[in-house]
């Protein structure tokens, strides 16, 4: 084992054993690196599982849902805030055929993966991959028709900036939509709300949550009003996301088999528990919201 990839794997333990060491965003996905879900592309999402029988169509259908759901349409001009490796800005242009796609991304090492995707896929025309900050867009205002942030948000620090600066760059009548993770409403049953706070704890710490974005659906409609938004729609669809996903790792050991020794031994143990456990402090929400257009 040379010394690089022996500095990488006791990282990777410690980060995983360690229930007071987080990491920033950036450092989480370095060490990540390409441990993605699916099998055949790269998506770092959970997966929209309603008709979708692989980590792969899920990853997709997600992709696909928040993009329908923002009436991604040729002709807009999309912002992508947290692209990951960019597998859902390459199926954008190809089915919804926007006019352009802008990305920005904090993690240089997925922006550098992601920006070959795209020259691979013959999209650098379409497809502008750029490394930067969505609480601090390097964007103009009033420049966007559709802002989307799949599975991100809850990184941001904090997630109401990321609203503000979302407003700035819409355009009058702009879209916001985000696929986002949230805690769930607490249990009045104090077991389930240990569940509920370890579940949460687990991941917050983990994948750097910071605690301004620990809030519920009332407040993040809340939170949208205040950046200037309005006809504001929030669903859970956590029951389409959690269950269906934890069902398919338990039966499907290929992801598994991605984890280094230590990760796979936590992984599996996980399957062992019930998906209500394991996620019960995480809801999982699609909203949506609007800049109003400019009245008279």
């Amino acid at each position: 084992m040379s010394d690089n990839t022996a500095d990488r794997f006791f990282a990777y333990l410690n980060w995983l054993l360690n229930p007071f060491h987080g990491l920033e965003t950036t450092e989480v996905y370095d060490l990540i690196g390409t441990t993605s879900l699916t099998e055949h592309r790269l998506y770092l999402n959970l997966g929209y599982w309603r008709d979708a029988d692989t980590i792969d169509e899920a990853s997709e259908a997600l992709a696909l849902l928040v993009a329908e759901r923002g009436g991604m349409v040729a002709g807009d001009v999309v912002l992508d805030c947290g692209y990951g490796f960019g597998d859902q800005d390459i199926l954008w242009a190809r089915i919804m055929k926007p006019e352009k796609i802008i990305g920005l991304n904090i993690t240089r090492s997925q922006v550098e993966r992601a920006r070959i995707h795209v020259v691979d896929a013959g999209l650098g025309n379409m497809i502008d991959l750029r490394e930067g900050s969505a609480t601090e867009m390097p964007i103009a205002d009033e420049s966007i028709d559709l802002v989307v942030s799949l599975e991100s948000a809850f990184h941001y620090r904090s997630r109401e900036d990321f609203f503000r600066e979302a407003y700035r760059v819409l355009r009058p009548g702009g879209r916001l939509v985000t696929a986002d993770i949230v805690p769930t409403k607490q249990s009045g049953n104090p077991f389930r709300l240990m569940e509920q706070w370890i579940s949460w704890s687990l991941v917050a710490g983990k994948f750097n949550i910071p605690q301004e974005n620990y809030y519920l659906i009332p407040s993040y409609t809340s939170k949208l009003l205040s950046a200037g938004f309005v006809s504001i729609e929030i669903k859970s669809i956590r029951d389409d996301v959690y269950q269906p996903l934890h069902e398919y790792l338990s039966r499907d050991q290929t992801f598994v088999r991605k984890l280094p020794p230590v990760a796979r031994t936590f992984a599996k143990s996980a399957f062992h528990r019930s998906a209500e456990s394991v996620y019960a402090g995480l809801d999982y929400i699609l909203s949506y919201a609007e800049k109003p257009e400019k009245s008279g």
